[in-house]
């Protein structure tokens, strides 16, 4: 049975992402976090052991995922985004020092992307042609800045159950906008950091992978585009990558369901020709 918008007897779409944000996510506003030790091996767990613990599991599964790579991260850990790449999976572009769009003034948001760009060419030949904000906020400048850019597609926002052509003010073009969501993020369900992030409450992996099932179940029912997004310094630890391994044999296996990575499904979508939706701002 086909949702509408994806290939014939395709229901549903469902694309297995990761931020491999590293110490990035900790130093973008409060520098001094370098000083924490703890927390910086905290950080580092993810490009060390995560990614390659992440990458057998895709493999393990068939499946092709995408990796949003801040430009930092890519200059500390190059042989790590080789690997990735290697692997033949996708790397999108996820700010440089993982910076908060709407806390940048446009200049800012420019230096920050063109940075990132460079940075993901110089060390693995890559051009991204697609951006996750960092935070998940992107600003209303951005959309334009990465139309200008050459990117296809942003997945930032939260407003649709499919994907769909975003607007650009004055522009007769767009960008695919790929919805994500907070339950579909490994953050709030394991991330504690003091004094930086989380309450100390830390779930299970059974609870986290009971979550996404639901998020996928109800998708899939309605024919809608499942956007799982996960941290290597979280869901790379042994007991959680386990979990998500069951789920990624899980998902492959149901029926009509077609895994891919974010530019797969951007390039699908922009075949189809869709009318552009506006998003005014406030």
């Amino acid at each position: 049975m086909s949702g509408g918008l994806w290939p014939e007897g395709v229901r549903s779409a469902a694309s297995f992402t990761f931020d491999v944000d590293a110490e990035s996510a900790v130093l973008w506003g409060a520098p001094e976090n370098a000083r924490r030790m703890s927390v910086m091996s905290h950080q580092a767990y993810g490009p060390l052991i995560g990614v390659p613990r992440i990458l057998s599991l895709l493999a393990d599964n068939g499946i092709t995922a995408t990796f949003f790579i801040p430009g930092y991260t890519a200059e500390r850990y190059p042989e790590v985004v080789r690997d990735i790449v290697a692997a033949g999976h996708e790397v999108g572009h996820h700010g440089y020092l993982h910076e908060q769009p709407s806390a940048l003034t446009r200049d800012e948001q420019i230096v920050a992307l063109e940075r990132g760009i460079d940075v993901l060419s110089e060390i693995a030949d890559v051009r991204p042609v697609g951006y996750r904000a960092p935070m998940w906020d992107l600003s209303w400048e951005m959309p334009e800045l990465l139309l200008e850019r050459g990117f296809l597609y942003d997945s930032s926002l939260m407003d649709a159950d499919l994907p769909y052509e975003l607007a650009i003010s004055d522009s007769t073009s767009s960008l695919v906008e790929i919805p994500i969501h907070w339950a579909l993020d490994d953050w709030e369900q394991y991330c504690y950091l003091p004094e930086i992030s989380g309450t100390g409450y830390i779930a299970t992996p059974e609870q986290a992978r009971a979550l996404w099932e639901a998020e996928f179940a109800g998708l899939h029912d309605v024919g809608g585009c499942w956007v799982l997004t996960n941290h290597p310094f979280l869901s790379g630890r042994p007991g959680r990558a386990a979990s998500l391994g069951r789920l990624m044999a899980d998902i492959v296996a149901t029926p009509g369901v077609w895994v891919a990575p974010l530019r797969d499904i951007a390039g699908h979508v922009r075949a189809q020709g869709l009318a552009p939706r506006a998003i005014r701002p406030i």
